[in-house]
């Protein structure tokens, strides 16, 4: 493929970077993601569905599937799944003077310090009502002023115990006034910061990746497969899940459910290269905009990254190894964790800043990532037969390193540039 065809090469249409932005905006926390799940990517899902495509919806929690052989079980499966949950603040309790006291969930309490939030109140007098209060922002001492020397200094940090969110309450009776706002324990926080483009190019930033951007390219991989006429002969399950930063329990669910031979996660990854201080640690130095990431490691199979690697390179999508050890650390742990016997790979785009208000990311390696995972079902569609083909071919051709030929010294020249 010629470069100046390759999209992740181009900047990402504005269009695109709408609908992208509009699915990592989505209010959608751990427990609570039918914002995204249904508020934005089912009708998505099915304005791009071919025509018998199906929608799956789930009771106990708002995970959707879209799939393109509803009920086929005999066909082999894949799955692609991106995850909705959103790690979320909570309200711990409201005190006299009209804190707001809350978690930090999995946020560094420090990174979280200024920052606008948006509280979700449930209506007290309509259980299942949600009310949204913007203008708070996360505080912790106050101001300097206030602060221990140690802290001042930067030698101490903030602890989770005292970050409080501020609604500027003043006048009397300052925690009833809180409270006649229906606040109560338990209530979702939210950072309120929608991407927008950075500064260099192709880049963009905000709260969030961490996973919109694993539902943005799970739902734009179903496009484009939809665009391409596939897949003819393998079941194609487009999943968003629920619950992945509590421990991959929706996808894991998901999994058990549909029981797919294949699975593919799409999640974020980390600039090893960019983090500040981990060079003693040496790792892989995976790089923000060079391409999608695809992990190498024990439940990682080596015959479907095969083909996501084969296509990668047929089609000059750049692509990046991980090495993820014992757990890909997404929701391609989910066939084992679930119990379900299926080949399982994870694909990540590197992005900086996890976990904080100001994550950044690169929109080649989102569309890397996209055409990746769209080349990826392409190719097993044409690899099988109809008649149980690709599932003899995964079950019986594992790798054997028994079968491993030796290697002879290859020298020091380095390997020609077949661009040259």
């Amino acid at each position: 493929m010629a470069e100046t065809q390759a999209p992740w090469t181009q900047p990402m249409p504005e269009a695109q970077f709408a609908q992208m932005r509009d699915i990592l905006a989505a209010p959608s926390p751990i427990g609570l993601e039918g914002a995204m799940t249904y508020g934005v990517l089912k009708p998505y899902f099915e304005s791009v569905a071919r025509p018998g495509w199906h929608v799956h919806q789930f009771t106990g929690h708002a995970g959707i599937v879209l799939d393109s052989h509803p009920g086929e079980t005999d066909r082999f499966t894949v799955m692609v799944v991106g995850h909705a949950d959103k790690i979320r603040m909570q309200v711990r309790s409201i005190g006299d003077d009209g804190k707001i006291w809350i978690n930090s969930d999995s946020f560094m309490p420090t990174t979280l310090i200024g920052h606008e939030v948006a509280i979700f109140s449930e209506n007290p007098d309509a259980p299942g009502d949600y009310r949204r209060i913007e203008g708070g922002t996360v505080e912790a001492v106050g101001a300097i002023h206030f602060a221990d020397q140690a802290v001042r200094s930067g030698e101490k940090g903030i602890k989770k115990e005292q970050l409080y969110v501020e609604l500027q309450i003043h006048g009397e009776n300052k925690k009833q006034q809180v409270e006649n706002l229906g606040v109560r324990p338990g209530d979702s926080i939210l950072l309120n910061r929608p991407i927008r483009h950075g500064f260099s190019p192709d880049t963009f930033y905000g709260a969030y990746l961490d996973n919109g951007l694993g539902c943005f390219v799970t739902a734009e991989a179903a496009r484009l497969t939809a665009e391409a006429g596939a897949p003819e002969k393998v079941r194609t399950l487009f999943a968003i899940a629920s619950y992945e930063e509590i421990g991959r329990m929706g996808s894991r669910v998901l999994a058990g459910e549909l029981k797919p031979d294949a699975l593919i996660a799409v999640d974020v990854n980390h600039d090893y290269a960019a983090a500040p201080g981990i060079g003693d640690r040496k790792p892989n130095p995976l790089k923000m905009s060079e391409g999608f990431t695809l992990s190498v490691g024990s439940i990682a199979s080596e015959q479907l990254n095969a083909v996501i690697e084969s296509e990668a390179r047929a089609h000059d999508i750049p692509m990046q190894r991980d090495v993820c050890g014992a757990d890909t650390g997404t929701d391609g742990m989910a066939g084992v964790l679930g119990a379900v016997d299926c080949a399982a790979t994870s694909i990540g785009m590197p992005i900086r800043n996890m976990h904080t208000i100001s994550e950044s990311g690169h929109t080649g390696d989102v569309l890397a990532a996209t055409h990746g995972v769209a080349k990826a079902i392409q190719a097993l569609d044409r690899r099988d037969d109809g008649n149980g083909k690709l599932r003899r071919e995964f079950r019986n051709n594992h790798p054997r390193l028994d079968r491993a030929e030796p290697l002879q010294h290859q020298g020091g020249e380095k390997p020609k540039d077949e661009s040259e």
